[in-house]
């Protein structure tokens, strides 16, 4: 008896999967979904004032192993808890977040350093569109 086994790819693989299907996902989103993107700026904004950054790729470049594998976990715990609770649109931003926070660890992969170059600009991006939203409200 012959079992079928398609070979687990390693997680590198794994993770650059992943991380091209966010940016592609992305690309559809940030053109047909405003308030997801809103999302990601407000939780970058909210994340980059807590580490003093003026933006979120300035927070990603000050952050500490320990302020890392933090935010790791609590994006792990706030992506479940958005989920379960159905709101898809701050669990899709905590992905998208999370995305960029692990890239920042494989940026050997030259393909993942390009998409993280795009993906931070994107979420740079919301951070100053939201901001620029307050503005108008004050």
């Amino acid at each position: 008896m012959t079992t079928d086994k398609t070979p687990t790819p390693n997680p590198d693989e794994q993770f650059r999967q992943k991380f091209s299907a966010v940016l592609q996902d992305l690309q559809v989103t940030a053109q047909e979904d405003g308030e997801a993107m809103a999302m990601i700026g407000i939780l970058a904004l909210q994340l980059a004032d807590k580490l003093g950054q003026q933006s979120w790729s300035e927070a990603k470049q000050v952050m500490s192993a320990a302020n890392y594998a933090e935010m790791l976990q609590v994006f792990d715990e706030k992506g479940n808890a958005y989920h379960q609770a159905g709101s898809t649109k701050q669990a899709y931003a905590v992905q998208a977040l999370a995305a960029s926070l692990v890239a920042r660890s494989r940026r050997q992969d030259q393909a993942i350093a390009e998409g993280e170059k795009l993906l931070d600009a994107l979420i740079d991006h919301t951070i100053a569109v939201h901001r620029r939203e307050m503005a108008k409200r004050h």
